[in-house]
């Protein structure tokens, strides 16, 4: 599913009226405003128009920032910059790191108790 709020992040930073953007890679606005509230995807030749507009790259219009292969679970991981940059963050305190390392499910737990 494209991510609705990075295509109108894009279309805003261009200066673009959805209406605009729609003329620019052979959609009208309605799709645009589609994508936008993530009811539709575009068809593979508009997501290549987007990526040509914008000058990103399909996985960010999709949500991703990177792929990560886990061995464990034998799939792609999706992860994006925000949850890059948390990890990172939890990485600075080894202690809290630790224990969410050592048991995840408990460590949500944990977390999830103390936001409650």
């Amino acid at each position: 599913m494209l991510n609705g709020a990075r295509l109108k992040e894009e279309r805003k930073k261009k200066g673009l009226t959805q209406t605009q953007l729609g003329e620019l890679i052979g959609v009208g606005k309605s799709a645009i405003c589609f994508y936008e509230n993530e009811t539709r995807n575009p068809t593979i030749e508009a997501l290549i128009e987007l990526m040509h507009v914008f000058g990103v790259s399909a996985d960010y219009l999709l949500g991703s920032d990177y792929l990560v292969k886990s061995k464990e679970m034998n799939e792609f991981v999706e992860l994006t910059r925000e949850e890059i940059i948390f990890i990172t963050e939890i990485k600075k305190n080894k202690m809290v790191y630790e224990i969410l390392m050592e048991n995840p499910k408990r460590g949500a737990e944990l977390v999830k108790k103390w936001l409650n």
